[in-house]
Parts: C-alpha cells; structure tokens; sequence
C-alpha cells in the first residue's frame, strides 16, 4: 500500500512532498501596512467577500523568514524546510465577520508551495529577501533598537515584484491592528478533462485555524512600500496609494485544521 499525505505517494511514504500535520512554524515578519483604490481591489474579491467599509482598502503586505516541521523534526532538515515568503492580506468582511482576504503569495520553496494549496493560499514560487537580526554588535548585526533600518524585496522570473523598508520607532508589547483577522484563502484545483475545464474538482472558500500563535521582539515603525510593475503579474493593481507603519516581529504558531466556508464548485 502506497503512503504519503501528498503525492508523490511512495512504499514509505518518505517521498511525499509534505507530511501530515500538525504542522508547526517559527521565523521574522518585516510588514508594511498600507491602503490601494477600494475600486480596484473589490475586484479581487470571490463571491461572499466584502470590502470591510471600515477601513476599505486596508491591506498588509508580509515577508516572513520561517522554519517549518511537523513531528518527524523536520526543522533539522533546513534545505527542505526553511522558506521565505511574501503575502498580500486584504482588510475584508464575511457574513458580518472581519477576515483577511489573501489574493497573492510567493515562496521560495517548492514544500511551502504545496503546503499553501492545501491550505488555500494562492502561492507562487519567488525569490524574497530581507534583512536580518543578529544578537552580536556590529555594523551589519541590524540590532532590534530605534532608528535601525530593514529592507526587503520579493521578485519572480528575474522581475522586482515588490520592496519595502521599515525604520523602527518603538517597542510594543503586543501586535495592534495587525494579523488581528482569521485568513481567508480559496483552495481551487481545476480539471484538465475536455469538456470540465471550468468545472473545478475542488473549489472552497477556507479560513485558517492557527493555534498556539505567538508574537515577541515586537517593534513598530514607519513604512516605504512599491509595487513595480511586471509582465505577467497583476500584483502591481493592488499597490499601494497611501502606506503607513511598518513592523518587525518573530512568530511562532501551529496548524491542525482549516474550516471551509462555502463550496464554490458548480
């Protein structure tokens, strides 16, 4: 009997892309918020979700330095299961409830790809970079204090997709207005069979349940954000109009499950 939670499905099941969770993350955030044109980005939105009037156009834009395991200890397997990615999430509404829409994600790692699928996180593969924190004193240390700058970029197929940078101003103790909403994705797998192209084999609104989430080395501070343009990508709809704080952060937290929403299938 072939085993694998993902294919490929193999006598072991030591083949398998991704194993079976819990699955279990730790890594930084650099984190921009920041508005677009409401008019613009209601059109990224599935049938159900909403604009938040409250705050329309609000969004985040993400970069994260992560490790990953599950309960084989795969975080000892750094080639395999380190990643840098990069998101989008949009300030939306739900039945009456605030979510975080999330339209766009890169990564660089072809497990965390999978894994994003699975979870409904639209990912592509991209290269993202940001700067990092060293405990050591030095000139390239970029110590978690005030005034200390960090940058990131996030590009796919030799194009800059996006940059930020954050200055930090202060320490918090905890994330205000930030991550402060369930992630809302679409798991959409489509059919190649003639004749069913746009009858998709799966087609879910989910909502990601995380566990056990934790924030510390929390600094907030002001935001630069770009959404260059680029053939073949529409991220650059999405840009910015108006950016505000930015954000550096370590996090931990943990995934046994998501809740679907709605099923979209015809």
């Amino acid at each position: 009997m072939l085993k694998g939670f993902t294919a490929p499905r193999s006598p072991r099941g030591a083949a398998a892309l991704v194993p079976s969770p819990p699955w279990h993350f730790a890594g930084d955030v650099l984190a921009v918020e920041f508005w677009n044109d409401p008019d613009v980005s209601v059109d990224i939105l599935p049938t159900g979700v909403q604009l938040d009037e409250k705050c329309p156009g609000h969004a985040v834009a993400l970069f994260t330095d992560y490790q990953f395991t599950a309960q084989g200890d795969e975080y000892l397997d750094p080639a395999r299961y380190q990643c840098r990615g990069f998101s989008v999430l949009l300030d939306a509404m739900w039945q009456g409830t605030r979510i975080a829409w999330c339209p766009y994600c890169y990564v660089d790692n072809d497990a965390a790809l999978m894994r994003g699928w699975i979870q409904g996180y639209p990912r592509k593969f991209g290269a993202v970079h940001q700067t990092r924190s060293f405990p050591t004193m030095g000139v390239a240390s970029a110590p978690l204090v005030h005034d200390s700058r960090f940058s990131a970029c996030m590009s796919a197929h030799g194009r800059l997709l996006v940059q930020a940078r954050v200055t930090l101003r202060e320490r918090a103790e905890r994330l205000v207005g930030l991550l402060d909403r369930r992630i809302v994705g679409r798991r959409y797998f489509p059919r190649v069979s003639a004749g069913m192209h746009d009858r998709p084999a799966v087609d879910e609104l989910v909502r990601s349940v995380s566990d056990h989430l934790l924030t510390t080395n929390i600094w907030i501070g002001e935001g630069e954000l770009d959404f260059p343009e680029a053939y073949g990508e529409e991220l650059e709809v999405l840009g910015p109009v108006r950016v505000g704080r930015g954000y550096r952060f370590s996090f931990s937290y943990s995934v046994t499950d998501i809740e679907i929403l709605a099923d979209l299938t015809p």
